[in-house]
């Protein structure tokens, strides 16, 4: 086993840019105007604003400093379970700065943007063939708004046919919360349908609820618990002899990469995370990206505009690329067209892939999560205990350490140099510790998190107090938060002049 050994020295807090400002210090020198000074009017200046004095060289050191306090993927691995937090590779970046994609304008003539639409094109089609979708829009800033996008254009679907009293919606017990906060948002009536032993939905209580008020189920496949659903497609058969549609939740598709098309399994409708499985960045360093592909029959209700070949190629001209509104569109759902820059890297890990490279992604994260499963099992206990794909979800708790919680272990994998794993979900599992550990992990590092978890779990046992105090400052920026505290006193700004704490 790795033997761990936590820092001696503690760490300082970094003093806030207004502490370090000393007056007349100043970080630009602009040079002498050629043109007359005009003074600013007295509506834009503030002079009671006490703005720090700083040289160029303290404000970047101040900010460097500060930086390498955060936690990304660059420099440390992330077990957090159901986001796919997976490396995001630098091609990617380069391509997106290339001057024709960074610097254009989606108010520029089509004729001026052809290589920009081409990809857009292009990156449709691969989308729609690794689902086997019939049509695609890109045009959803994220996974939840393309949730949202998927409920309008089913609720369209079924009113177009003038099925008005369909108003009830099927979440399984193990889905994103953001299926029935959509759903709730679109008007619809939310049902929960409970999992099975095995951690399947059971099929007894869908069938009590497929009638004809039914708009359809969303469902995650695999599921948060980390499981493919052995009954998918009896469930979108029960789904779709009720007369309701089958919303698919892709978030957890890395899983599935040229291994199974969801639309192959009755699904009808599914949105993608372009920031989970194709490798744009996720969270802070977004934004996200959420494109939905439906089948022919929801094709017509797709938000407008959509890309696509307005003049075919003919004597050796190459076909123009330019937009189309569905006939029975839903509307625009996205200023322009979407998050431009992350249709760009999509496209770049995509095409630098291939089909083949996309199910050895899956393969990989598949291994990757069994493999940590496998040596973890006997010290957590693991309720849903069967292969799993890209992730698994054990509890963080022991009948003889009753005092240790599943945050403990969190906060004390912090110390030993690890993001922890995401925490109480699915809640079906108590204390839960949902890990994913990606297709990018080498397998030194999957031993290096396994070893700290065995550790950690010794230590609830023989000095819980070690978890109940994690992190400590002499390991990580600060120590354990009141995060109750924090959530119910929020304090905004870290430094006040002296001049306003009593205003």
């Amino acid at each position: 086993m790795t033997e761990f050994k936590l820092d001696a020295a503690p760490k300082t807090v970094e003093p806030t840019i207004y502490e370090l400002s000393s007056p007349g210090r100043i970080g630009v020198d602009f040079p002498a105007p050629d043109v007359p000074r005009t003074n600013l009017p007295d509506s834009l200046l503030r002079a009671e604003l006490p703005l720090p004095e700083l040289s160029e060289v303290d404000v970047i050191r101040h900010f460097v400093k500060l930086s390498t306090f955060n936690y990304s993927v660059d420099s440390g691995y992330y077990p957090l379970g159901s986001c796919t937090m997976k490396y995001n590779p630098k091609i990617n970046e380069d391509t997106a700065r290339l001057s024709g994609f960074a610097n254009i304008h989606p108010m520029q003539p089509i004729e001026t943007t052809q290589g920009a639409l081409l990809l857009m094109y292009q990156l449709q089609e691969w989308l729609k063939e690794i689902s086997g979708f019939d049509a695609l829009t890109l045009q959803p800033a994220a996974g939840a708004h393309g949730e949202f996008v998927g409920v309008l254009m089913m609720r369209s679907y079924q009113e177009d046919r003038g099925e008005t009293k369909r108003n009830k919606m099927l979440i399984p017990d193990s889905a994103h919360g953001t299926n029935p906060a959509t759903s709730a948002m679109s008007g619809l009536k939310v049902v929960q349908i409970p999992s099975d032993e095995r951690g399947n939905v059971d099929l007894d209580a869908l069938r009590a609820e497929a009638d004809d008020t039914l708009v359809g189920m969303m469902l995650t496949n695999p599921n948060t618990l980390g499981l493919f659903d052995e009954n998918v497609e009896e469930i979108c058969k029960i789904v779709h002899d009720a007369g309701g549609l089958m919303y698919g939740d892709g978030a957890n598709m890395n899983a599935m990469l040229g291994i199974t098309k969801m639309a192959d399994l009755g699904f009808d409708v599914m949105h993608y995370n372009l920031h989970k499985t194709f490798s744009t960045p996720h969270g802070g360093g977004g934004p996200g990206s959420g494109p939905v592909g439906v089948t022919a029959e929801l094709a017509p209700f797709l938000p407008a505009p959509i890309v696509d070949i307005v003049e075919e190629e003919a004597d050796g001209i190459p076909p123009l690329y330019g937009f189309v509104d569905p006939s029975k569109t839903i509307g625009r759902v996205k200023a322009f067209h979407g998050h431009f820059g992350m249709f760009v890297r999509a496209f770049t890990y995509i095409a630098m892939h291939g089909p083949d490279g996309l199910r050895d992604i899956s393969e990989h994260a598949v291994l990757n999560a069994n493999y940590i499963l496998a040596r973890l099992r006997d010290t957590y206990h693991v309720p849903y205990d069967r292969i799993c794909m890209h992730e698994f979800v054990a509890e963080g708790r022991w009948k003889d350490a009753p005092d240790v919680h599943a945050l403990d272990i969190a906060k004390r994998l912090m110390d030993y140099g690890f993001h922890p794993p995401t925490n109480y979900f699915p809640l079906i599992v108590h204390e839960a510790l949902m890990i994913e550990p990606t297709e990018t992990e080498n397998k030194d590092t999957l031993d290096s998190f396994i070893d700290a978890m065995i550790s950690i779990a010794k230590e609830a046992h023989d000095e819980p107090d070690l978890l109940h105090d994690a992190p400590h400052p002499e390991n990580t920026p600060f120590g354990r938060l009141d995060e109750v505290k924090a959530a119910k006193d929020l304090i905004l700004c870290c430094w006040l002049p002296e001049d306003y704490e009593n205003q």
